[in-house]
Order: structure tokens, then C-alpha cells, then sequence
């Protein structure tokens, strides 16, 4: 007799990384079900994703992350549930994992997540409590004992590799470019349709049950002199570059209010502290998602910076 296959929910499909989540899980094959608010189908830019899945096969059930009734309903028909809602809204997961409680059947529970590791990070007060309350979310998974894989992806290529790593630009430079720390700190990025198909292979594999997921293929792994490095090779000419000291991108950032800022304090983060590589991926509770798939295909950073040419 044929396996069944999982049933996936995903939550925030009509999102850039929840849109890649439901085709990749459609792709491969899976009953997908897409929780959609009512007022997306009035936004021209949303329905017509969603009209993109549902003629996909995706099944839409209509309901929000504030209306309780429809969030058990939506759950008690699924497997598994991926949660796409955007980083400022991470704490409007709890009534998300109240109704994942009070369905009882799910076998898995893929919170949002998709950037560095926040239980890793090491810039504390400086990110206005962004990591810390993805954490938090975490905490409370494992306090109500729901079975979860979260997914660290660290950066998406679509954010700040367009601009190389310049704060407030938003192509890559061709005269002169900024150099964060000593640019020998590796940063990662990943595509987000990339980080969507590792995310499907994960959500029912026994072996990343309640591990965190490290997504960090070769070929994506760069530090800012190596970034640099490429893109002039491939613009064939040399860049001035400007070193900026660890105290002077700390000073800048305590200067620039908030939100402004955050693009230098996840700078900051990932290529002056190295938060997304100082650590064994294969540490305690975690997995390497690209040793665990490795035929799973994925953009290259250098090919990435070939779209921008």
C-alpha cells in the first residue's frame, strides 16, 4: 500500500518565504493547506498568489492567528504545521501553539523562524529584543512538549546581498565599498525558494524531530573580503574599500534610531561577531540540513550575484 503523505498547514502562504513554503510542499507532492486571512484576498498582490497555489491544488482555509475557532479547525487537518509570519510578529505564535495544544494530532510544528540562530547570538540589548523573542517562542514549544524543527537559514539572499552589504543601497557598488570589522567573519545566505525546499525535506524526517536545522551549503558561506572578491572579478575592476572598525558600526548604530539601524546591527551580528558560523552545526541539538540533503539543488551566492550584473 502507498505511504500517505504528510498533510502540511502553512501559515502566512501569501508571504514571500510562506508562498516559496506552500509550492515547495505542493512540489513535492504533499496535501497543502494554506491558512489565509480574509483581507488578503482584497490585497491585488496576495490574492494573486494565493489564486497561484489554489490553482496549484493548495487548499485555502480561511482564518487568522486572532480567531481561535478556525485556527483548531484548520490544525486538527494536518501533520504538520509551518508557521511563515514576519519577525516583528514572531509572538503572535502563541495562540498558534494553544490551538496546536488543543488539537493534539500534530506530529510537528516548524515555528518561524528562517534567519540566525537566536538561541546562538551574542549582541544582547543591542537587536531590540528581535532574537530574544523568536527564543521565546522556542521556550514555550518546548514547555507545552509539541514536536517542532526550527530552521536556521541565517540571511536571505534578497536582503542585503543586493547591495553587497552596504547599509541603505540597494544595487552593489562599483567605485568604493564598505568593509565591516576585518571582512575575514563569514556571513551566510540562502534563497528563499532554497530554504523552503530544505524546510519540506525536514518537516516529517524522524531525523530532525525537535533539532534545529542549520542551513549552511558551501557555496554560500562568504566573508565580506570574499563577497567583495567575487563581484569585482565579475565587474572586472577594483573597488576602494573603506575598513570600518568594530567601535565605529557600534557607534554608528547607537546614533541611527530604530528601525533604521537593524540593517547594521544584523551586520553587526553576523559578520563582526560571526554568530551564524562559530559554531559545529552538528552541536547538541542540532543537524546540518545540507549534509542531510544533499541532493537538494540550491543558488550559490556567486550565482546569485550573476542576476545582479
Amino acid at each position: 500500500m502507498e505511504e500517505k503523505k504528510t498533510r502540511i498547514l502553512i501559515v502566512g502562504a501569501s508571504g514571500r518565504l510562506g508562498f516559496e513554503l506552500a509550492k515547495a510542499s505542493l512540489e513535492a507532492a504533499h496535501p497543502t493547506f494554506a491558512l489565509v486571512r480574509d483581507s488578503a484576498f482584497s490585497d491585488p498582490h496576495k490574492s494573486s498568489k494565493l489564486q497561484v497555489l489554489s490553482t496549484s491544488g493548495a487548499v485555502l482555509l480561511k482564518g487568522s492567528l486572532e480567531d481561535q475557532i478556525s485556527l483548531v479547525e484548520a490544525v486538527r487537518q494536518v501533520d504538520v504545521v509551518i508557521c511563515a509570519v514576519a519577525s516583528r510578529q514572531v509572538l503572535d505564535q502563541k495562540p498558534l501553539i494553544a490551538a496546536i495544544k488543543e488539537a493534539g494530532g500534530v506530529k510537528r510544528f516548524i515555528p518561524s523562524e528562517f534567519g540566525t540562530d537566536p538561541d546562538k547570538t551574542r549582541i544582547s540589548g543591542l537587536d531590540y529584543n528581535f532574537y530574544a523573542r523568536k527564543a521565546e517562542i522556542r521556550r514555550i514549544v518546548e514547555a507545552e512538549g509539541i514536536p517542532y524543527t526550527c530552521i536556521c537559514c541565517n540571511f536571505f539572499a534578497s536582503y542585503l546581498l543586493p547591495s553587497l552589504v552596504q547599509p541603505g543601497l540597494k544595487t552593489p557598488p562599483r567605485d568604493k565599498v564598505m568593509i565591516f570589522g576585518d571582512g575575514n567573519v563569514k556571513g551566510v545566505f540562502m534563497k528563499e525558494s532554497d530554504v523552503a525546499a530544505f524546510t519540506i525535506n525536514a518537516a516529517d524526517d524522524p531525523r530532525t524531530l525537535n533539532k534545529v536545522v542549520h542551513l549552511r551549503p558551501q557555496g554560500n558561506v562568504y566573508s565580506m573580503n570574499e563577497l567583495v572578491d567575487v563581484w569585482q572579478n565579475k565587474i572586472g575592476k577594483k573597488l576602494e574599500k573603506i575598513f570600518v572598525s568594530e567601535e565605529e558600526l557600534l557607534k554608528k548604530i547607537k546614533e541611527t534610531p530604530y528601525p533604521e539601524n537593524l540593517d547594521m546591527v544584523f551586520i553587526y551580528c553576523a559578520f563582526v561577531k560571526g554568530d551564524q558560523t562559530y559554531f559545529d552545526t552538528e552541536s547538541p541539538g542540532g543537524v546540518d540540513g545540507t549534509r542531510l540533503y544533499p541532493n537538494q539543488k540550491y543558488v550559490t551566492i556567486s550565482e546569485f550575484l550573476d542576476t545582479l550584473l
